[in-house]
């Protein structure tokens, strides 16, 4: 049954919605939502729920701390279902902003902690960036958890924050980091609401990318990001994620290109090869590596192609362009 509060109980339209999925997330909660009440932004903030069938003590808490945020002037919405099942990360997000008010939108994970100047820095953002997602670095918890994910999360140029689009295994703003306008927001999305192993974030991010949209990072750590063996995140396999770059990789980048070489002539750059489409690799000119042993070896025969011989050699002309897929650090969420 889903359940949401009625809009018209509450108060003046808020400046800004954060944006809080919940799914069975009691061992978290508690830290998450204090880190809402401290938040020292000065305009009108709104924290808007969606339960996706929690069956743990989430929903207890979530009312617990409704009372204190109110109490503090933070308009608090509630939705939710009590099905058999949840219905996803997208779904929920989605349900989480149509019950909003807020102009701007602050997306927040349940395991996750917000630094007090988080809304406040990234609200200044988004009014320089109205059609950017607005993302942020982030300190690990554990500290010493993926560090080089972390440090690709937390370094990457502007520049590189388009750039790597093409290289990544997820966005270069990672989600729970995410702030845009509502107006941006309902110009690109909804989410995909497919549920469990759909890169929800990922297709939203390339979307968001097609229609123009931009990226910007505040350079300061604002999120205590989390890292544990429940996250959504790890229900999505990587081939899945792989299909989705080349996809995208194919649409926006290869035609406009007449050849281009692929550096890699390893596991990766054969598996690139035979996951694009056969126009595509009619472009491939020739595999590049550093590594002499694959050197060596010459040529490369397509598995399912007698016709399709590419030379190895040590250098390249100058005006072909490389397609490296496999130089950014997977993803761990």
């Amino acid at each position: 049954m889903e359940v949401s509060e009625n809009a018209t109980m509450r108060g003046p339209l808020a400046l800004v919605s954060i944006i809080l999925p919940v799914h069975n997330a009691e061992q978290w909660l508690d830290e998450c939502l204090m880190s809402v009440l401290q938040q020292d932004f000065e305009g009108a903030m709104e924290l808007s729920v969606f339960n996706d069938a929690s069956k743990d003590k989430s929903r207890a808490i979530i009312e617990k701390w409704k009372v204190k945020l109110e109490d503090s002037g933070i308009s608090v919405v509630i939705g939710g279902h009590d099905s058999p099942s949840p219905r996803g990360v997208g779904y929920s997000k989605n349900q989480a902003v149509a019950q909003s008010t807020g102009s701007y939108l602050c997306f927040l994970d349940s395991d996750d902690v917000m630094m007090p100047q988080r809304v406040r820095m990234q609200y200044e953002a988004a009014g320089q960036h109205p059609t950017s997602i607005i993302g942020c670095q982030v300190r690990r918890d554990p500290p010493d958890s993926t560090e080089r994910y972390t440090r690709w999360i937390n370094h990457l140029t502007s520049d590189q924050l388009l750039t790597q689009v093409f290289t990544s295994h997820g966005p270069t703003v990672i989600m729970p980091t995410w702030f845009c306008s509502r107006a941006w927001f309902s110009h690109v999305g909804p989410f995909d609401e497919g549920g469990q192993g759909v890169p929800e974030d990922l297709l939203f991010f390339y979307e968001h990318l097609r229609k123009g949209g931009g990226v910007f990072r505040v350079d300061h750590s604002l999120l205590l990001y989390r890292y544990h063996l429940y996250a959504a995140t790890h229900s999505v396999l990587e081939m899945t994620i792989w299909t989705h770059r080349v996809h995208f990789l194919e649409e926006q980048v290869l035609p406009h290109w007449k050849s281009f070489t692929i550096w890699n002539a390893g596991k990766q750059g054969r598996k690139l090869y035979r996951s694009l489409t056969a126009a595509s690799r009619h472009k491939v000119v020739a595999f590049c590596d550093v590594d002499e042993n694959k050197i060596r070896k010459g040529f490369y025969c397509y598995e399912d192609s007698q016709t399709r011989h590419l030379s190895l050699s040590h250098t390249w002309p100058r005006q072909l362009i490389s397609a490296r897929l496999s130089s950014a650090p997977k993803r761990k969420c």
